[in-house]
């Protein structure tokens, strides 16, 4: 009886008008429209939403040109009618060049569309929903909500291939996109330095058996300047490596024995400045492909995760114990009580020898899991992980500094997942890493708890495809932008000289007085997350503060940088063992510290054109030793240990020069 009466209102209640095509589409506002699909009625050839494409035949067009900018929202779903599977696009431009602002096939009740976008004062879009699905006729409702800026606007594009990468291909440190085809080409996208549209072109390669079906990484294998790919698949795996002007790919190694590719990642294993492959096999102990330094490599298999059947699924490599050396972590994945599923923690001995301390961690239980996001979550100078759930729980790890983590799950906002993808980026700038998955995007709280945010995709490949400071994430044929909210920001761009080339392995570190922070750490890494290649840049987020004291690279060749006052909202290009820190002495002729050894109190005596009334001493690892105002141009260092530290001065128009001493 309720379904007649809510056919009768949609009848009678809400008039019913041709819309056959975009050139007399039907004028609306904001309230209930009843949608009615017509023989002979345009249907439309730009589709705005991922998945399957049927046969279309029929489309319903209309325009909306706001009179105020508002955050709307379209939904098929309307209480008192019948549900109807619908898919719906959302178009701005005109006719005859129409350019997708959003759309959705399922996000509503049952396999009903649901979109939100923004909706700019008085400009026109176009609405129109297709018969992919059905042609049955139903009711949708636009609502104008008050304007929320909204995190990030997607943009669609059409581009043969797997889509599964972001990095930089042509040696400019912009990030492009990569789509690994089913024939032997590459195609990429690659990013414009005008910051205009991206540049198509197609990249040859040999004949390849293994193709990333499960995974990719990518990397600069053998030190040319142009990065190289790792495919992962469930026969075997292959290395595509770029020529001498990354025009092409012109070497293939590929392994010789099976491999059920899970996870792969370039990582320089055994530290002697070049990467190394590794790839985790489901069903046998994993697999490296050790560089020979000459394009070449030694098949290895075992010593990385040994389980005799497998479960090897996503491999992250970070230094959790923050001993300099990279760690490989494993997420495991089997039903049941198999053992295959206690997950890996694999510290690094630092002679080429590796040591599961998964059950003195905390992570040797049957959690099953694809993947796992690992980040400094608490901004405390050491790396927390996420375990993501594939069916169950997610499980919050916070490192406690002394090997130990402390699981923090309860009350985290984290709860279930049924995700394989988990990867870790702050999307906002906000000086806090988030969390992303396969059910959306998790914002930190910064006291280890996590807020769902509303969009529209799920974790991919991550980087700054744009070039303005906020991360993007690439799902299928649309890109997400992140939009700028006014957050500050940095990137650290990498070239290694004895470390390998892209500094992958290296810890990354800024110092400086945050909100909530006064250092930031980050691990560069090829390969996170279960599939997905996201950029080799480092990004860190600053919120609104507006200047740093130092950023601090230390090398996997054991080489540390440090640069003093770096410029924020822009890219900083850092080449292994370009800033020392004999470097730091520049700022020496500024101002006079006394006496240096210091066994008690500092003096500081400053040039005419800087007073100093603020200081911040660091030790050499990038730790906060003290930050006290400065009192008769003296400071206590008398709590300090022996040993050599760097010391930032502020003045009171918030500029800083830095220097080193010694405390005896």
């Amino acid at each position: 009886m309720k379904l007649k009466i809510a056919i009768v209102l949609l009848t009678v209640c809400i008039g019913t008008k041709a819309q056959t095509n975009c050139e007399n589409a039907v004028a609306i506002q904001a309230g209930l429209h009843n949608a009615v699909f017509v023989n002979g009625s345009t249907p439309p050839v730009i589709i705005c939403t991922n998945g399957v494409n049927n046969m279309l035949t029929k489309g319903i067009w209309y325009s909306y040109t706001p009179t105020s900018t508002y955050t709307t929202s379209i939904r098929s779903s309307v209480t008192g009618y019948p549900d109807t599977d619908t898919r719906l696009h959302v178009y701005s431009g005109v006719c005859n060049n129409l350019v997708c602002v959003t759309g959705d096939d399922d996000s509503g009740n049952g396999t009903t569309a649901l979109a939100t976008f923004t909706a700019v004062e008085n400009t026109t879009y176009f609405i129109v929903f297709d018969d992919n699905w059905s042609n049955e006729n139903f009711v949708f409702n636009l609502q104008e909500n008050t304007y929320v800026p909204q995190p990030f606007t997607p943009q669609y594009f059409e581009l043969e291939g797997s889509k599964c990468a972001i990095a930089d291909l042509n040696g400019d440190y912009l990030d492009d996109i990569i789509s690994p085809t089913i024939v032997n080409s590459v195609n990429v996208l690659y990013q414009n330095p005008d910051g205009g549209a991206f540049i198509p072109q197609t990249l040859s390669t040999p004949t390849i058996r293994y193709r990333p079906s499960w995974s990719i990484a990518v990397g600069d294998y053998d030190n040319n300047g142009y990065n190289d790919l790792l495919y992962g698949d469930s026969a075997g795996a292959s290395l595509v490596l770029a020529n001498s002007n990354g025009t092409a790919f012109n070497t293939l190694l590929e392994s010789s024995q099976y491999i059920f590719s899970q996870r792969t990642n370039f990582v320089d294993i055994n530290n002697d400045g070049h990467l190394d492959a590794f790839v985790c096999h489901d069903f046998e102990p994993n697999c490296y492909f050790l560089n020979d330094g000459n394009s070449g490599f030694t098949f290895h298999q075992g010593g990385l995760g040994d389980y005799p059947t497998g479960g090897n699924y996503g491999s992250i490599w970070v230094d959790y114990d923050n001993d300099g050396d990279v760690d490989l972590f494993i997420a495991k994945c089997r039903g049941g009580s198999n053992q295959a599923a206690l997950d890996e923690l694999l510290r690094n001995n630092g002679d080429g020898t590796f040591t599961n301390v998964a059950q003195q961690a905390g992570f040797a239980d049957l959690h099953q899991s694809w993947s796992a996001a690992w980040a400094d979550f608490d901004n405390d100078g050491d790396m927390d992980v996420m375990i993501g759930a594939y069916g169950g729980y997610n499980k919050l790890m916070r490192n406690d500094g002394n090997t130990v983590f402390t699981d923090v799950s309860s009350g985290s906002g984290l709860g279930t997942s049924t995700s394989n993808e988990h990867i870790s980026h702050d999307f906002d700038n906000d000086g806090f890493v988030d969390l992303s998955s396969g059910s959306g995007l998790m914002h930190n709280n910064g006291d280890m708890t996590f807020s769902p945010v509303n969009v529209s995709f799920y974790a991919a490949a991550v980087g700054d495809l744009n070039n303005d400071g906020f991360l993007d994430i690439l799902n299928y044929n649309a890109i997400y932008y992140g939009n700028p909210n006014g957050n500050n920001w940095i990137k650290i761009l990498l070239q290694g000289t004895t470390s390998n080339r892209n500094g992958i392995g290296a810890r990354v570190e800024i110092l400086g007085n945050g909100d909530g922070w006064t250092k930031q750490i980050r691990d560069v890494r090829s390969g996170e997350g279960f599939k997905y290649m996201s950029s080799l840049n480092t990004h860190f987020g600053l919120g609104q503060t507006d200047a740093l004291d130092m950023v601090v690279v230390k090398w996997p060749s054991g080489t540390v940088d440090y640069i003093p006052n770096p410029t924020i909202n822009q890219s900083l290009m850092v080449v292994e063992g370009s800033f020392p820190l004999s470097r730091l002495d520049a700022n020496a002729d500024k101002f006079t510290l006394y006496p240096n050894p210091a066994k008690e109190t500092l003096n500081i005596k400053s040039s005419n054109n800087f007073s100093a009334i603020k200081a911040s001493i660091y030790s050499l690892d990038g730790k906060l030793a003290a930050q006290e105002d400065i009192s008769n141009s003296a400071i206590s260092v008398r709590h300090l240990t022996k040993g050599t530290y760097v010391i930032v001065l502020h003045d009171k128009n918030q500029k800083s020069i830095t220097t080193k001493f010694i405390k005896e």
